[in-house]
């Protein structure tokens, strides 16, 4: 493997310092690029996309030949291990995912076996393999998995849900089902994780979309609890460097001690969390990534670099243990010329801040 050239987004994850502030942003390779929406058109649908390591490989480096990103994310989708189970996901358009086959007793759970990584998941393997070759070195790679409340949502609703009314009922009148579900996808997300690492991944996002939608003691009992044993189970060092990994729960911001106990190395926070005070709460245990409101980028670019300013302000000095992103993903119809402006900002801006570490 090339030797990297860029490790402020990784120095940043473990509390180093850095000459500026790093930056990448959730789902930046997607649909806002038009030469993704040329390679998704050939690609015919979207688990072709996915699935093609080639075409994966392709859509996830088009962000760093636009933009000065530091680190870059593999593209694919969280519903990979579902589909590995034989769930069969599919994408409605205008709907989003669906699957042909839905969780819903104890008998569909027995089914579930761990899925077998190179043979069930190897295209995901093949792209990591891939584009660490092809990125030779400029960026980190990020592997990323969904969590096991958040695919257990989509398994038992059958799709996306408003209400959660059917995997909540689960929750709340057979909590051993339940819990048996999220055991065995638990499993799978360590292993899907560490093939992915072993495949060149050099740091980990835990994506916990779904989280928020619980209470405090049922997301410390169905969500949390498998998030930390996913941590415990995961290969933390690899290729000589540090693996670090990050936790974002959307809609978790009342949880930010929870999430930072766990042995995470950053924690995720979307928009409706004041970064000032979440860095007074954990800042000094791991780095804070976040968390620009992604419809800023519908505004001016010079509305983008006044908040770009506000969030780096709102962190602060001693600015070691950031990981400018946005609260969640990128929009698809957003200009990219102000993607443009938000990472070229946030090297210009943050500098400042770290000239007293260097």
């Amino acid at each position: 493997m090339s030797e990297l050239k860029n490790d402020r987004y990784l120095r940043a994850l473990l509390r180093q310092p850095v000459d500026k502030t790093p930056v990448w942003v959730m789902r930046q390779a997607g649909r806002y690029l038009p030469e993704y929406r040329e390679v998704r058109a050939k690609a015919g649908d979207f688990m072709t996309l996915c699935s093609t390591p080639e075409m994966a490989c392709e859509v996830t480096l088009q962000p760093l030949r636009r933009y000065d990103l530091d680190a870059s994310i593999i593209f694919s989708d969280i519903l990979t291990i579902p589909d590995a189970m034989g769930l069969g996901l599919h994408f409605v358009t205008g709907e989003g995912p669906k699957f042909e086959h839905v969780i819903r007793s104890s008998a569909d759970i027995a089914k579930l076996d761990v899925p077998d990584m190179e043979e069930n998941l190897g295209y995901v393997m093949d792209a990591i393999r891939l584009t660490r070759r092809e990125i030779d070195g400029k960026v980190p790679l990020i592997g990323f998995s969904g969590s096991p409340w958040t695919l257990a949502c989509y398994m038992v609703e059958g799709g996306s849900s408003k209400d959660f009314a059917k995997v909540k009922g689960m929750m709340f009148d057979a909590p051993e089902q339940m819990h048996a579900l999220l055991n065995v996808l638990a499993k799978s997300v360590i292993e899907y994780l560490n093939a992915q690492i072993a495949a060149g991944a050099q740091s980990i996002m835990l994506f916990d979309t779904w989280g928020g939608a619980l209470s405090q003691s049922n997301y410390q009992q169905f969500s949390l609890a498998y998030m930390q044993q996913i941590v415990e189970g995961l290969t933390r060092e690899n290729e000589g460097r540090t693996v670090p990994v990050t936790l974002f729960t959307k809609g978790g911001g009342q949880w930010l001690e929870m999430m930072a106990a766990t042995g995470v190395d950053g924690v995720g926070l979307d928009w409706a969390t004041d970064i000032t005070a979440a860095r007074q709460r954990i800042g000094d245990k791991v780095t804070l990534q976040g968390n620009m409101d992604p419809c800023v980028l519908y505004a001016s670019p010079d509305r983008v670099e006044q908040e770009v300013a506000s969030v780096l302000a709102g962190f602060g000095e001693g600015n070691t243990g950031h990981v400018f992103n946005l609260g969640h993903g990128i929009h698809p119809t957003v200009d990219p010329e102000n993607m443009l402006r938000l990472v070229d900002s946030v090297h210009c801006l943050s500098e400042p801040y770290h000239q007293s570490q260097n």
